[in-house]
């Protein structure tokens, strides 16, 4: 009750301030599908919902916070007299419902989840306008120093809003089941580019006045800007990189591929429907691998490894504009809609472009990666269902190995049940019924018996689809994956187990992938001298590839090999994709003396890290 009164104080203030107006915007339509409600949100969609977004926001470095105008078009129900939109962190000042002062409500915390922001509404209202600003700790919002950056020069600011963040920087109705078009105007110092998950500049604007549009519908965790000295170059008629100054020429180069890759993907489901497709290669802090904003992929640089071996991530991402952005999963427990789709996609154009012998690595690559996953998970454990239940949970607990690999595992066993061709029809025409919509996995079960099954009872059986959606563990029908060229990975490790120098191995036309499948199939326990002689012949501590380096860091640490811990140490220091800094801060804490040199370099590094990176690296250390 007293936030009431807080919000009716602060309306008597306000009225004594120059009256704010709200620019009129197009009203769009909005289809609402009656669902479960999303149990990360907040908002309640079927009572208002959002349409469009006018953003207006200032980025202020020197306090490290973001200044904005959203102003909300909104459909409402007849009987309906609030609106509720997620926040966390956000500092209000005041609100009015078509241009009229208007009474909110700020919640009370819940965790993971921030506070509810209910603003009173008669049925009637067209526009919501909010005037906020951001914290200095928003969890979506890093803020990187000069020092921080790649060229040291300049100040740098990248926003995560997967998969709950974008509240702790925009109020919104944060929950991918709700989508919207937004336009936005956006100032920054002048000497600085911004860019956004829309249509974007590619020169410096003067005064640092930079405008942006998106007219496909989104979700709020596809909310994205970045703001830095970036340079771009053009690789196509619709593709092109960002990077700062001293990485664009390396970004290009690396990225050479990306217009086949566009043409390879719309071969095989469909045309591209998001105008451009660009990337922007962030400074090494950035957590994850990619993350497929709308027209500009936010990618680490971790995957410019100078001989183009990590452009599988690319792929991932681009296929993502499928798989995720176009048709987007209702909720975080349906994430294998998202990603195991993604991951089907990305090896299919892999194959495309690479060889099936390629594709056939990657896919073995994903399977061990899977299996140790569920190894340390446990068969029955519920997080290996495809179906979650996160309630009460971080969603950031979907984002593993499961919704990813077993997720390709069963969209795998039913092209080989179907045939390929049946199902890419069945792909193609899915992609196109469901684009700019959302659907959860039991939609998704019955469009998948409407239009695939159909009546076909024995090959229903034969898939089992609820066996992968809703129970744990593996089914017995998973495919089986092999590779050739793994194959004969394994024949020359078995030389050198058997004593063959590791100078007389045959490896130097291996792929970066057959290197990792090498070094993970080492014996665990090794002798110095045999660490020694591997890193002398194959020069593993000093290897641009971060999968492959990983891989060998966390046999050094279990190993006791200490020649390589100076390249640890700067590699823990310099990168925060967290794919990799889980397993070696783990491999590190699982021995004392370990523990003590893993708290010691996160004493350090953590000033570098993401929100989402230090997150899971306190839980691990704690």
């Amino acid at each position: 009750m007293k936030f009431r009164y807080i919000a009716l104080l602060c309306l008597s203030l306000l009225a004594c301030k120059q009256e704010k107006k709200a620019p009129e915007t197009k009203k769009k339509e909005v289809q609402i599908v009656v669902r479960p409600a999303d149990v990360h949100s907040f908002s309640k969609p079927k009572e208002a919902v959002v349409t469009h977004l006018d953003l207006s926001i200032k980025v202020d470095f020197d306090n490290k916070i973001i200044t904005g105008l959203a102003i909300w078009d909104i459909t409402a129900n007849k009987k309906t007299d609030n609106i509720i939109f997620d926040s966390n962190g956000l500092l209000i000042d005041s609100v009015k419902v078509d241009d009229s002062l208007a009474v909110f409500v700020l919640g009370h915390e819940k965790k993971y989840m921030g506070r509810p922001l209910e603003i009173t509404i008669s049925p009637q209202a067209k526009k919501v306008a909010i005037w906020y600003k951001t914290s200095p700790e928003a969890e979506a919002l890093q803020w990187l120093s000069p020092q921080q950056t790649t060229d040291k020069k300049h100040p740098f600011l990248y926003t995560q809003s997967e998969a709950i963040l974008a509240r702790t920087w925009i109020p919104c109705q944060d929950s991918p089941a709700i989508r919207f078009t937004y336009d936005a105007t956006v100032t920054v110092p002048s000497n600085l580019l911004a860019v956004m998950s829309a249509t974007n500049p590619t020169h410096k604007n003067p005064e640092g006045h930079y405008t942006f549009s998106q007219k496909n519908r989104i979700s709020s965790y596809l909310m994205a800007l970045a703001v830095g000295d970036l340079e771009y170059r053009s690789l196509g008629k619709n593709t092109g990189v960002y990077a700062e100054k001293s990485m664009i020429k390396k970004c290009a180069w690396e990225f050479e591929s990306l217009p086949k890759m566009m043409t390879t993907a719309e071969q095989l489901y469909g045309p591209y429907q998001w105008g451009r497709y660009d990337l922007l290669v962030l400074p090494a802090s950035f957590p994850f691998g990619g993350m497929e904003n709308p027209e500009l992929t936010f990618a680490t640089p971790t995957i410019v490894a100078g001989d183009r071996s990590l452009v599988t991530l690319v792929a991932h991402e681009l296929a993502h504009s499928w798989s995720g952005n176009l048709v987007t999963n209702a909720s975080w427990n349906d994430m294998w809609l998202n990603e195991g789709f993604t991951v089907y996609f990305e090896r299919r154009i892999m194959e495309a472009m690479e060889g099936k012998d390629y594709a056939d690595m990657l896919a073995v690559l994903g399977f061990q990666e899977l299996q140790l996953t569920l190894t340390d998970l446990g068969p029955t454990n519920p997080d290996t269902k495809l179906k979650l239940n996160l309630k009460d949970r971080n969603p950031d607990d979907a984002t593993g190995d499961v919704a990813y690999e077993k997720g390709f595992c069963l969209l795998k066993t039913i092209e080989e049940a179907v045939g390929r061709a049946k199902f890419d029809a069945f792909l193609n025409q899915y992609f196109k019924r469901h684009a700019f919509k959302t659907i959860n996995s039991e939609e998704f079960i019955d469009y998948y018996y409407k239009e695939l099954i159909k009546n076909d009872k024995v090959l229903a059986e034969k898939i089992g689809i609820e066996k992968w959606v809703f129970e744990p563990g593996l089914p017995a029908n998973c495919p089986k994956f092999t590779s050739i060229r793994f194959n004969n990975v394994d024949s020359v490790l078995n030389q050198w187990i058997n004593g063959k120098a590791a100078k007389a191995l045959p490896f130097k036309k291996w792929s970066s992938h057959e290197l990792l499948h090498f070094v993970r199939h080492l014996p665990n326990t090794l002798s110095i001298d045999q660490m020694k002689e591997l890193d002398k012949v194959f020069g593993f501590t000093k290897t641009g590839n971060s999968e492959v380096l990983t891989a060998w860091l966390t046999l050094a640490i279990n190993n006791h090999y200490v020649d390589a811990y100076p390249s640890l140490n700067n590699f823990l220091t310099h990168v925060g994709r967290r794919r990799f800094l889980l397993p070696l801060y783990k491999a590190m804490a699982s021995t004392e003396e370990g523990k003590k040199m893993a708290e010691d370099i996160y004493l350090k590094a953590r000033p570098n890290y993401h929100f989402v990176s230090q997150q899971s690296i306190d839980e691990l250390l704690k």
